[in-house]
């Protein structure tokens, strides 16, 4: 699942960088220093597919198929990636199907994206892991997938607009650090700390796999209810993200001392920069809040500082929250 930019606003940003939410400086730019992220362990759950492209199988969904399911989603108000999980899932029972990632250039190598990726991954298995030892239960990781371009997932063929997602189908996580370029240059979002907070973000949505909440949206999805809006479970779900990856942040804190003078409003101003209603002002003119799925600017960092703030998975239930 993408964060945040829903596909007509981020397409209509790609198209014309200007309609771009910016975010005003809320500190001294001269206090910013480099997260100091390098103490923390660097994950072995990377899949490192830079420099590899999805090539379709005999009998696959090719290219012209892709594009008719990602219309009929977004007519029908569906999240195109589930739909192409559904079909990929309807086409994994057929011989000589399906697509797979391929090499079509040199792999990247250990370089220092790579590094800054395994040490918040790292980091967020460190705590997660601490987290749910403390209520009984047992953490289980979740890879990262770093792909440049497209790349293949259990919930369909991706490519680089589609923003950071997780798929609950692999239980990974996909990410093009290309989008940390686009926060910097078109979102007004960006920094160590920003480009950490995607991640625990996404890794919000693994530990809601492992909780039963994805699998509560997913079946009112299939009996009907109508998920998204402004009050609907999409947001709910992906406020609960925001407020997770708060809740990493306390604790990596606390951990590592690793914050330096402007990070967490590196954290906020991302959060509000990605908010449904400012990219929809944005990219449409108008907000049309019945087709949230990701929730305000305020709402979103409202539940990441609540996060932050307290530490604790449990204030982060969105679900039963009357005020979002």
């Amino acid at each position: 699942m993408e964060i945040a930019i829903d596909d007509a606003s981020r397409r209509e940003i790609c198209r014309n960088p200007s309609t771009a939410p910016r975010m005003q400086a809320t500190h001294d730019d001269r206090l910013d220093q480099p997260m100091k992220w390098r103490s923390a362990r660097q994950s072995s759950n990377i899949e490192d597919r830079r420099g590899m492209r999805p090539v379709r199988k005999a009998g696959g969904l090719g290219l012209g198929g892709i594009i008719v399911v990602v219309v009929i989603g977004l007519l029908l108000g569906k999240n195109p990636l589930e739909m192409l999980g559904l079909v990929a899932q309807m086409q994994g029972g057929s011989s000589g199907g399906g697509t797979v990632d391929q090499p079509v250039g040199p792999a990247p190598g250990n370089d220092e994206a790579r590094q800054f990726v395994a040490s918040i991954l790292g980091e967020s298995e460190d705590i997660w892991r601490q987290i749910f030892s403390a209520s009984g239960s047992q953490y289980q990781d979740a890879a990262l997938v770093m792909f440049s371009g497209q790349v293949q997932s259990a919930c369909g063929t991706a490519d680089a607009a589609v923003g950071p997602f997780y798929c609950p189908g692999d239980r990974k996580v996909y990410l093009d650090t290309s989008f940390f370029e686009q926060m910097r240059t078109r979102l007004g979002g960006g920094g160590d700390f920003a480009e950490a907070y995607v991640i625990a973000h996404e890794i919000g949505h693994h530990v809601q796999t492992l909780t039963g909440t994805t699998r509560q949206v997913q079946e009112a999805r299939r009996r009907g209810q109508s998920v998204e809006g402004a009050d609907g479970p999409l947001v709910r779900q992906e406020l609960q993200a925001d407020c997770f990856a708060g809740v990493w942040a306390y604790h990596a804190q606390q951990r590592h001392r690793w914050l330096e003078a402007g990070d967490i409003e590196e954290a906020l101003s991302t959060a509000s920069a990605i908010g449904d209603d400012r990219l929809q002002r944005q990219a449409r003119g108008t907000v049309v809040p019945d087709s949230f799925t990701h929730g305000s600017s305020a709402q979103r960092v409202r539940w990441f500082k609540r996060g932050f703030e307290s530490g604790q998975a449990g204030q982060c239930d969105t679900f039963s929250a009357r005020d979002l």
